[in-house]
């Protein structure tokens, strides 16, 4: 059965392939998968990354953007590894958020 990510076949409209200049935050998140992809680290393989996408609830898969994706499946398997713990991801947004609300 195919997941909800698997349009191929499916009608969706024509491709329109441009060229656009990437935010600092999706090549950071493009050298952070580099970095961890690394063979000499192997912290991640890019079936994993794949992986995390697929598993993406269909509501998030379509709403999230393609390096939002990314940075969504790098977290949940660095945290299924025990690179990185929840609670002080969690932690830290709720900080980003309250700096960020401040400054509003």
């Amino acid at each position: 059965m195919a997941g909800h990510h698997d349009m191929g076949g499916m009608p969706a409209g024509p491709v329109k392939p441009t060229e656009h200049d990437y935010a600092l935050w999706e090549k950071q998140v493009d050298a952070l998968m580099m970095l961890l992809s690394d063979p000499k680290r192997g912290l991640l393989t890019v079936d994993e990354l794949r992986r995390g996408i697929e598993q993406l609830p269909p509501d998030a898969y379509d709403r999230l953007s393609y390096y939002e994706r990314w940075i969504s499946s790098i977290t949940a398997i660095m945290v299924e590894k025990g690179v990185l713990d929840q609670g002080e991801i969690d932690k830290r947004m709720a900080a980003l958020a309250e700096r960020e609300a401040d400054a509003s």
